[in-house]
């Protein structure tokens, strides 16, 4: 527990700059900017995003925390897949620059519903 707040602090890091380079990268795809295609922009996010997840995964596993045993912890997941594949729908799948930029905002939406239920620690996000 002695780094319980370092590894916290880098996860907390870790999903402001998932969002933030997540809104960049969209308002690049929507815009369908060349830039999307530079290697950094493709290699930045897995790399963001997989410290984000092993930074979960410590503090659920020092803290004891299971889904199965916290609603709110098993929504955050379930939105978590939600919010990848709206990303992907925002980023590289969606066909037109009005069906990527839906899902952008969508996910913005999913991304803040977990941000919610992580400091309300209810299903219910915000509304707790």
């Amino acid at each position: 527990m002695e780094y319980y707040l370092a590894i916290k602090h880098l996860h907390i890091t870790a999903a402001t700059l998932s969002i933030l380079f997540f809104m960049l990268r969209a308002f690049w795809s929507v815009r369908e900017a060349p830039v999307l295609q530079a290697r950094w922009v493709r290699i930045a996010p897995h790399v963001i995003d997989t410290l984000l997840l092993i930074l979960g995964v410590v503090l659920m596993v020092m803290l004891s925390l299971w889904p199965h045993q916290h609603p709110w912890l098993a929504a955050k997941l379930i939105a978590l897949l939600a919010y990848i594949g709206l990303g992907t729908l925002a980023i590289k799948r969606g066909r037109s620059t009005a069906v990527r930029g839906t899902a952008a905002v969508v996910a913005v939406l999913v991304f803040l519903y977990m941000v919610g239920a992580a400091i309300r620690h209810s299903a219910l996000s915000w509304l707790a």
